[in-house]
């Protein structure tokens, strides 16, 4: 496995990514923080693709905590059945509504630990929307960016948080707030699981993975 890059090589790569897509957005359709905090709560060993279906008729009808638990639980199931483990994560999403309302006035907190205390919740999805909507530079480290981050030497890490401090630890400040962005999508569609599609990678020539499909 490659070993940790070096600062001016992961630069090189960041800043390649920026010239690509300077703005790099989430994939999960949302229409204000609690759409999104329910969204990346959803998508939990799910795609964006399937919870955005899903999704698409439910928030046309709830956008804040107090219509969630006005639609009720068996409600929001008839939205979500096509998601899988949709029966646990709708008793998720009516309590962190319900706590949303009783403790916090209706509003997502904007704090990860504030977050990671909802039911449902855990530090990725309190990353993503740390990230997404209050644009902090919070790293939400999904199998992707593990892969990635391992496989190219970016961030080096036998766990998740350890490739989330590897990112905040190596990657320059400039490209924080998008990093872990611009590497999902890289992660999603170029430097893929079984197949990575090097011949397409716009950082071949200084990735050290050693089994390119060139």
């Amino acid at each position: 496995m490659p070993e940790q890059l070096d600062y001016a090589t992961i630069s090189e790569i960041f800043r390649r990514f920026h010239a690509a897509e300077p703005e790099p957005k989430g994939e999960l359709n949302h229409v204000n923080a609690y759409t999104l905090l329910v969204a990346v709560a959803l998508s939990a060993q799910a795609t964006d693709k399937g919870v955005n279906r899903a999704t698409e008729a439910l928030f046309k009808v709830v956008d804040t905590p107090q219509k969630m638990l006005d639609l009720g639980e068996e409600g929001l199931i008839e939205h979500i059945r096509t998601i899988g483990l949709y029966r646990n994560k709708a008793k998720n999403v009516m309590k962190l509504s319900r706590i949303l309302v009783e403790e916090f006035g209706g509003e997502v907190p904007s704090s990860r630990a504030a977050l990671n205390a909802l039911p449902g919740v855990g530090r990725k999805t309190a990353n993503v929307v740390l990230n997404m909507w209050w644009r902090m530079p919070a790293q939400a480290v999904d199998t992707h960016i593990f892969r990635v981050g391992n496989r190219t030497g970016i961030a080096k890490g036998k766990d998740v948080v350890a490739v989330e401090r590897a990112i905040e630890d190596h990657v320059p400040a400039p490209y924080q707030l998008h990093a872990h962005h611009w590497m999902i999508l890289h992660g999603r569609y170029v430097c893929t699981a079984r197949k990575p599609a090097c011949k397409a990678c716009l950082i071949r020539d200084i990735c050290e993975f050693e089994e390119k499909t060139l």
